[in-house]
C-alpha cells in the first residue's frame, strides 16, 4: 500500500470514529456557560443508546463562579416527568474535573452514562446538571436519545 492510499484510509477510519457534537438544550445553567457536547459512540441523532452498553458523556463549560465541589444529578424525561437515571459517579471533582472550581475557567466534565438492560425501548431525552456546592447549575443540558435493544 502507498503512502496516498494509508493516509486515505487513516483519515476514513478517524472521521467514522468521530461523533459529531451532540445538540443539545440549556436548561438553566445558571453559573456556568456549555460551549460543547460530545456522547460516544453515538454516530447520529438522536442517539441510540443500546441496552447492556455504556457511554461516555463529555461536557464542555465555563464555570461563573468558585466551587468547592460539584455533584451531578442525571433524569430521563418520559412524558413531561423527569425519572433518576443513576450514573456510577456523581462527584464531578472525580470526573474529570480538578477541584476547586475557578471562576472564568473552562472545564471538561466526563461521565459514563451506563444504560441497564431492564430499560425499556423508548425515546426520551436525558436531563445532565452539574450542580455547584450552593446547589446553582455550573450546566443544565437536555438531549434526546433512544434506549434500543
Amino acid at each position: 500500500m502507498d503512502f496516498r492510499t494509508a493516509c486515505i484510509v487513516l483519515v476514513s477510519v478517524v472521521a467514522l470514529t468521530c461523533a459529531e457534537p451532540v445538540k443539545y438544550m440549556d436548561c438553566g445553567s445558571s453559573v456556568g456557560k456549555v460551549s460543547n457536547v460530545d456522547i460516544k459512540p453515538c454516530p447520529k441523532q438522536p442517539c441510540q443508546l443500546h441496552k447492556g452498553q455504556s457511554y461516555n458523556v463529555n461536557v464542555t463549560f465555563n464555570s461563573a463562579v468558585e466551587s468547592q465541589t460539584s455533584k451531578a444529578i442525571v433524569h430521563g424525561i418520559v412524558a413531561g416527568i423527569p425519572l433518576p437515571f443513576p450514573i456510577p459517579i456523581d462527584d464531578g471533582c472525580l470526573s474529570g474535573i480538578a477541584c476547586p472550581i475557578q471562576k472564568e475557567r473552562s472545564y471538561n466534565y466526563v461521565n459514563d452514562l451506563p444504560v441497564k438492560t431492564a430499560y425499556p425501548c423508548i425515546m426520551l431525552v436525558v436531563q445532565w446538571e452539574l450542580k455547584d456546592d450552593t446547589g446553582k447549575d455550573l450546566f443544565c443540558i437536555e438531549f434526546p436519545v433512544q434506549i434500543v435493544s
